[in-house]
């Protein structure tokens, strides 16, 4: 009988032929990649509450600020040319929320655990959380934009200051995104990642600027604004969109190189210490 059915395998493997070349391993991580980004997108449908930072949450600020707080803040120009861009340089920088939140979820749901049972390549799992993340991202970007733009916005963008400011909103999303994934794989809880990175990055993203000029701040929030990271980058997409020069600091002097430093800076730091944390919650 053993003779029998080792012979019967050995016929089918002659019939089938020899099996294919494993494919390179660059090849393979970018597939595997492909693959867990589309997975992750897939789940919006089911929980389409997940999108409620980059859809409802931009609406609301700018609804509330464009006519609860308009018409109380005196900007040269319209309301609506200072406000936009600073909405923007927002999305950007609650990109740390949402990605947190996620990869949070993903370590304690034991999702991370099952990819790491799989034949996949680890490295394929955390580029598909960041790249997914960016993709939800700029879902939001484009909602503050048409929000924006049916306001009555109107930005000034050519053709090269239009690709200077993809560029720079793709690179502070990268950036961003990596210090969202660090953050929760060292907060695995979800509640908790979203309560910090709300204590965190709202007080930030009002003192930048955002919201109201940092000129007429007060000696101390003055002091802590005009250094504060995401004062560049509202600094910076507010002097491409709309080429408002900003000053008080070196940095809102130079709002657009400060931006790409700060950006720098943070993927030097956190991508290496993301990338040890996952190896070493995956050992």
């Amino acid at each position: 009988m053993t003779a029998v059915t080792t012979s019967s395998a050995g016929a089918a493997r002659r019939i089938a032929g020899p099996l294919p070349p494993r494919p390179r391993r660059f090849v393979r991580y970018l597939r595997e990649t492909g693959l867990l980004v589309g997975r992750g997108l897939r789940t919006i449908p089911r929980v389409p509450e997940r999108l409620s930072d980059v859809t409802i949450q931009p609406i609301m600020f700018t609804l509330l600020f464009l006519y609860v707080f308009g018409s109380a803040i005196h900007v040269p120009g319209s309301y609506q040319d200072y406000l936009l861009p600073g909405l923007l340089g927002q999305s950007v920088a609650f990109g740390v929320i949402g990605a947190g939140v996620a990869t949070s979820t993903d370590f304690s749901s034991g999702v991370v655990d099952r990819f790491r049972s799989l034949p996949v390549i680890r490295m394929s799992v955390i580029s598909a959380q960041v790249i997914g993340q960016i993709i939800e991202q700029i879902l939001g970007i484009v909602i503050v934009a048409g929000v924006g733009l049916g306001l009555g916005w109107r930005p000034h963008l050519g053709g090269g200051r239009a690709v200077e400011l993809v560029a720079l909103m793709l690179l502070g999303l990268f950036a961003f995104t990596w210090v969202g994934v660090l953050a929760g794989m060292l907060i695995h809880s979800s509640d908790a990642m979203q309560g910090i990175g709300f204590a965190v990055m709202l007080p930030l993203s009002f003192l930048a600027g955002t919201f109201v000029p940092i000129s007429g701040m007060k000696l101390v929030p003055r002091a802590i604004a005009e250094w504060d990271p995401l004062s560049a980058l509202v600094a910076a997409v507010r002097q491409v969109c709309q080429g408002t020069q900003s000053s008080g600091s070196l940095q809102l002097d130079h709002p657009v190189p400060a931006t790409i430093a700060w950006c720098l800076l943070i993927i030097v730091v956190c991508v290496p210490l993301a990338l040890r944390r996952f190896r070493t919650a995956s050992a």
